[in-house]
């Protein structure tokens, strides 16, 4: 479930950028407990050939399945 705003554009700016690649999954139930991942997705056939256009995201979602959570805060410097 979405609650917040920036949570949903981020779903689904990853599940439209990430469909030219692959399978994508938003929300997805993991196993052990239960729990929900932002986005799941497992690379088509030919998403290393499309990977590049995508820039780091694609290199990320190329090489296998992949999981995806989007956290909105920066990194705090320490």
């Amino acid at each position: 479930m979405t609650r917040l705003v920036h949570d949903q554009f981020a779903k689904q700016y990853f599940s439209e950028v990430l469909n030219l690649l692959g399978e994508v999954e938003i929300s997805k139930e993991i196993t052990s407990e239960v729990r929900q991942i932002d986005i799941f997705f497992i690379p088509g056939p030919d998403a290393a050939a499309k990977a590049e256009q995508i820039g780091v995201l694609g290199r990320l979602a190329a090489n296998g399945a992949a999981g995806f959570e989007v956290f909105r805060n920066a990194v705090e410097k320490k």
